[in-house]
């Protein structure tokens, strides 16, 4: 039902991510899951696992390397049960079948597969994220990468991405408005309704407007003290932020 009824993109990345990598893993599927759109990811350690949380609120789709019962790796079993209340696992594996390396590349090719759209969040040169965006490439999707220091070897495969043409992301809006042409995200009454830019009402934009501060603040926190919902501040944000009154960070975050 997820899939069937909503726009979807993968978030992916490092195993081995850092601290600041899954922090905007974790915003950026927040972020869109707040857009009604579902985060697809591998339930693999680091940026996908920190995707599948921020996302768990909204609905995520894990796709497995061995089958539907294969917890993988072991640590994830709390991830995997709370996946499975609020969202959907899928493997084309058989039931009892135990992830293999070979696996993977095949599970890579259904992430991509099955969304609008991949997100590389931190890749090393030879990591299995780059897979995934190749294939997606192939299979028409469009491909984002989060720029990262050039100090970082996990950011040397999302840096080479975007030499090689893909969008930069920084901000869910980012994808948001890269997307939002496509037919499938710009239906009345769609997954992007209440965040694309538009009429807006002018006392709610002020009002959010007077809340922003030098001082980065949660959209969510934005949305409790206007008590607005959470579609309705984020078109008043990007608004301001198209109208250079604020500027949209990472996580979820806003300020002046």
């Amino acid at each position: 039902d997820l899939l069937s009824a909503h726009a979807s993109v993968a978030l992916v990345g490092a195993r081995i991510a850092s601290a600041g990598g899954q922090r905007i893993a974790r915003g950026l599927a927040m972020g869109l899951g707040e857009a009604g759109v579902v985060v697809v990811s591998g339930m693999a350690r680091g940026i996908d696992a920190a995707a599948h949380e921020g996302a768990l609120p909204t609905g995520t789709v894990a796709v497995l390397g061995g089958g539907i019962d294969d917890v993988y790796p072991p640590e994830h079993a709390g991830l995997y049960h709370r996946i499975a209340e609020g969202g959907c696992i899928l493997s084309e594996s058989p039931v009892g079948a135990r992830a293999q390396a070979r696996d993977f590349p095949r599970r890579n090719r259904l992430i991509a597969g099955l969304s609008q759209a991949v997100v590389v969040v931190e890749a090393e040169l030879r990591s299995g994220s780059l897979i995934t965006a190749r294939l997606a490439a192939e299979q028409g999707r469009e491909v984002f990468a989060v720029p990262g220091s050039p100090l970082d070897p996990r950011s040397r495969g999302v840096n080479d991405l975007l030499r090689q043409g893909a969008h930069v992301c920084e901000v869910v809006e980012d994808i948001l408005r890269e997307l939002r042409p496509d037919s499938a995200f710009d239906e009345p009454g769609g997954p992007f309704a209440g965040a694309a830019p538009g009429p807006v009402d002018d006392a709610l934009l002020e009002r959010v407007a007077a809340l922003l501060s030098p001082t980065p603040t949660p959209r969510d926190e934005l949305a409790r003290a206007v008590g607005a919902p959470i579609g309705a501040v984020s078109a008043a944000l990007l608004e301001l932020a198209l109208a250079g009154r604020a500027e949209l960070l990472p996580g979820g975050l806003v300020s002046l």
